[in-house]
C-alpha cells in the first residue's frame, strides 16, 4: 500500500505542476495513466464499475467523478483530481484540489479550508479513537469557516479493494462509530461546498455537481491508523 500510495502522490505532484489554462482534462488523464503504468501498477478507477479513465476531473461545481474530456482548462477554474493506483492487489487513493491561473482569493480559501479539513481529520486517525471523531473534527473546522460538507459522499476503508469497510462520513458527532485499531486504513476525503451541501448527479450518471451550481473542492489521502500518530501513504 505504500507502494502505491507513493505512485499516487507522484501523479498528483504531476498533476499540479501540469495544470494550466488550455489544458484539458484528457491530456490529464492520458499522463496519470502513463505515470501509473511506468510505475508498475495499474489504474484503480479505469473500468471500476465502466468508470472510463484513470482520473477524476471535477472543475468548477463539479465535486466528485468528472469524466476527463477535450475540455479546456479556463483561467480562474479550479480543478478537483481524484486517482487510485493499484500496486500487487493493494489500492492507494486520493485527491487534491488544484488553482487554474490567477484564482479568486474566496475560491483560493475555499481550497485552504478544504486541505486543512482534511489535516485535521488525519490527525483523529490514531488508536483509540473513534471513527467519528474523524468526521467531527472535519465538519466543525469546515462550518466554522463558512462552508458546507457534502453528505452524499463519504470516505471509505481501502486495502486490497478500493472501498471497503468502514464508511468515513465528513460529518456528525464525535465518540461514535467503531474504535479505531492500528494497521486500519482509511481514506479520508472531505468534499467541500461554497453553497449548500446538497448534490446532484449528471445525465452522465457519473459526473456529481452541487445543486445550487456553487463551487466544490475535494481533497483526500490514504492514512494508515498508527498507535500514537497516523501515517500517510500517499504523501511522497
Amino acid at each position: 500500500m505504500r507502494q502505491a500510495g507513493r505512485v499516487v502522490a507522484e501523479v498528483l505532484q504531476q498533476m499540479s505542476s501540469t495544470v494550466k489554462p488550455g489544458v484539458t482534462t484528457a491530456e490529464l488523464d492520458s499522463l496519470a495513466e502513463r505515470i501509473i503504468r511506468k510505475a508498475g501498477c495499474m489504474p484503480a478507477f479505469k473500468g471500476y464499475h465502466g468508470f472510463p479513465a484513470t482520473i477524476c476531473a471535477s472543475v468548477n461545481e463539479e465535486v466528485v467523478h468528472g469524466i476527463p474530456s477535450l475540455r479546456r482548462l479556463q483561467d480562474g477554474d479550479i480543478i478537483s483530481i481524484d486517482v487510485g493506483a493499484i500496486y500487487q492487489g493493494y489500492y492507494g487513493d486520493a485527491a487534491v484540489t488544484l488553482p487554474v491561473g490567477d484564482v479568486h482569493p474566496e475560491v483560493l480559501r475555499l481550497l485552504q479550508v478544504t486541505r486543512e479539513s482534511l489535516a485535521q481529520g488525519i490527525e483523529k486517525a490514531v488508536a483509540g479513537n473513534h471513527l467519528t471523531d474523524i468526521s467531527h473534527a472535519v465538519q466543525s473546522f469546515v462550518e466554522k469557516n463558512g462552508f458546507s460538507v457534502v453528505r452524499n459522499y463519504v470516505g471509505h476503508g481501502i486495502g486490497n479493494q478500493m472501498h471497503e469497510e468502514p464508511q468515513i462520513p465528513n460529518f456528525g458527532k464525535p465518540g461514535r462509530g467503531p474504535l479505531l485499531q492500528e494497521g486500519m486504513v482509511l481514506a479520508i476525503e472531505p468534499m467541500v461546498n461554497t453553497g449548500d451541501w446538497q448534490v446532484e448527479t449528471l445525465a452522465d450518471n457519473w459526473t456529481v455537481v452541487t445543486l445550487d451550481r456553487k463551487w466544490s473542492a475535494h481533497f483526500e489521502h490514504t492514512v494508515a491508523v498508527g498507535k500514537e500518530f497516523p501515517q500517510i501513504l500517499t504523501k511522497l
